[in-house]
């Protein structure tokens, strides 16, 4: 399906609209690694020479960086390759570390799939997972968590903001009720950090993993916050080796990965504000610009409660793929994930309460830093012409 509408001169194709699953790099954070893609190239743990120190000093200077964003102690960031190995090394950790005080851990049915399917591996082995609903604006019910506890919980789990719906959870909340009773609280804070304020102590998180592709920084790389006193978290290691990262995560570390989080980290601590304000309001124009020209359209998730970059939006009586396939000069999400030979709707849409055909037309906004009015607007304006034109197709 051809375009009647050019873009304006101002708009190249194809427009970038999903930075929930990547972003591009910063050409700051670019600049900072290539040093160390180059001429500084040593590894961090080589101490007997200026190769290894200038590596090693890169290394400690991101950690700093990236505690000071989140409010924590530069010895409490443990690097990794990214969010997937935090979100295990986490879950996985405590569970052994503490499987003496107890068996028990509780999640939500929203999760990321790396934090899901950690929790099923750990029912293999005979651990208890409580998977907590949410309501139809995607955020749990407190009282609910409430009554999940029980004296053999050691770990909540419980994502900062969601991935495909942006809805941010009540972490503060939850940080409180998990403190009251002992239980480690851990959070994938991954497409919060760098968008929204995160601080670990006035929330009481315990472990929080982030990585640094999805604001504006390499993939390949990211970190786990451990908590180091009041109280001091042990996790068990899962890769084992040299030692490096206090023991929790052997292996050489990727310096240039590193020092571009550091940097991504330090850029949103300086530009969060300014940002968050201009992602949302590129969001609200998307959002208005479509309501006013279509109806039967569906916003997924909390407004109120949400990540100032995210839109997901169900278009009744429009299949996802075709409409995917009439905007092809943007880049976006489907809310369908295509599993094996069958698409299966997306299981956050689902349990929503979203029926299939509305989690079948939805799509996944991700308005991310080098978005701009322009964009917007051309993007508005296709997705009004591809949406009529599919419905005057369609039977229903």
């Amino acid at each position: 399906m051809s375009s009647n509408s050019n873009p304006p001169a101002a708009v190249k194709l194809p427009i970038y609209l999903d930075n929930h699953a990547t972003t591009p790099i910063d050409p700051r954070v670019l600049e900072t690694m290539l040093p160390y893609l180059t001429n500084r190239f040593g590894n961090a743990a080589s101490r007997n020479h200026q190769f290894g120190w200038e590596a090693e000093t890169a290394v400690e200077t991101a950690r700093e960086q990236i505690a000071k964003l989140i409010g924590a102690k530069p010895k409490e960031i443990i690097l990794t390759s990214g969010a997937t190995e935090s979100n295990n090394l986490a879950i996985k950790g405590v569970a052994e570390m503490y499987k003496q005080k107890g068996d028990h851990i509780v999640t939500v049915v929203t999760e990321h799939k790396a934090v899901l399917d950690s929790c099923k591996r750990l029912e293999k082995y005979g651990y208890k997972v409580t998977y907590l609903p949410v309501k139809p604006d995607g955020l749990i019910d407190l009282d609910q968590l409430q009554g999940a506890f029980t004296d053999r919980t050691i770990l909540v789990t419980i994502m900062a903001a969601n991935n495909e719906i942006g809805v941010l959870q009540p972490i503060e909340e939850i940080g409180k009720m998990c403190r009251q009773r002992e239980v480690l609280f851990h959070s994938d804070t991954v497409q919060a950090v760098g968008k929204v304020p995160l601080d670990v102590t006035r929330m009481n998180l315990d472990l929080a993993s982030l990585t640094a592709h999805k604001f504006y920084g390499p993939k390949g790389c990211g970190a786990l916050y451990v908590r180091s006193e009041n109280p001091s978290v042990q996790v068990s290691a899962m890769i084992d080796g040299g030692g490096h990262e206090y023991g929790m995560r052997s292996g050489t570390l990727n310096v240039p990965g590193i020092a571009g989080l550091g940097k991504a980290c330090e850029i949103a601590q300086q530009e969060m504000p300014q940002e968050s304000l201009r992602m949302a309001a590129l969001r609200d124009r998307l959002r208005d610009k479509l309501t006013a020209q279509l109806d039967e359209l569906l916003i997924n998730g909390s407004m109120e409660h949400r990540l100032p970059g995210n839109l997901n939006m169900s278009f009744s009586y429009v299949e996802g793929e075709s409409l995917l396939m009439g905007i092809q000069d943007v880049a976006v999400s489907s809310g369908a994930a295509c599993t094996s030979a069958k698409l299966e709707p997306s299981y956050v849409l689902k349990s929503l309460g979203l029926s299939d055909d509305a989690a079948h037309s939805s799509i996944r906004f991700g308005i991310g830093r080098f978005n701009t009015e322009a964009e917007i607007d051309y993007v508005a304006e296709r997705l009004v012409e591809v949406v009529s034109k599919l419905r005057e197709l369609s039977p229903g």
